[in-house]
């Protein structure tokens, strides 16, 4: 039987081997967090697992964390754990995350339109990932417990209770929004891309 990782896309692969550096740089607060995460998929033994990334619009980080937390998972072999993203309104998955997730090594399919319903792969050996933007509690969002993983301060601080979570953590990102339309933009996006990825990669590998 295959490794998983040599199943991956090949610039994927090569940038999930990079990525791939344990527990080294994160400071302590950061690495509690990564392992209380990695501590309630574990305490579910084979129970299904729903893990929700919510961000304020559900336009950039959140559907980084449900991707990167769907590859890590599959990496893994955990195939009780379900990724998925939502915010507190819905708006679109942002054109320039898009542009990051395809250089990253990521197949898109992209059918256009106000707020387009991508199908994201990572492998040919996994079904694609459905991602839009939506609320946290979009009936695609088929888990009625899960882990609220609050990936923006915003959405943390206004959104004071998430019904149907059993757990509620903060692992907050800051925003590549701030560098639209400069000559940071792509930088920064491919900087969180990476940064969610490792953690995740971490957390549940």
């Amino acid at each position: 039987m295959a490794n998983k990782l040599d199943l991956l896309y090949p610039t994927l692969r090569e940038l999930v081997l990079e990525l791939r550096v344990g527990d080294t740089g994160f400071l302590p607060d950061r690495l509690q967090k990564l392992d209380n995460l990695r501590n309630y998929v574990e305490d579910k033994g084979d129970e299904p697992v729903a893990l929700n990334f919510i961000c304020t619009h559900n336009s950039r980080r959140s559907h980084l964390g449900m991707i990167w937390g769907a590859v890590a998972s599959w990496l893994a072999g955990r195939d009780n754990v379900a990724t998925f993203s939502g915010g507190t309104e819905a708006t679109a998955l942002n054109p320039r995350m898009v542009a990051a997730l395809r250089r990253a090594g990521f197949h898109i399919d992209d059918p256009g339109g106000e707020n387009p319903r991508y199908l994201i792969s990572f492998s040919d050996e996994a079904p694609p990932l459905l991602c839009f933007s939506k609320r946290y509690d979009d009936p695609a969002n088929d888990a009625e417990v899960f882990a609220a993983i609050m990936t923006c301060d915003h959405a943390d601080e206004n959104c004071p209770l998430i019904h149907g979570a059993d757990l509620r953590l903060p692992l907050t990102y800051e925003d590549p929004k701030s560098a639209d339309d400069t000559p940071e933009e792509e930088a920064r996006y491919d900087e969180r891309l990476r940064q969610i990825g490792s953690e995740l990669l971490f957390a549940l590998g």
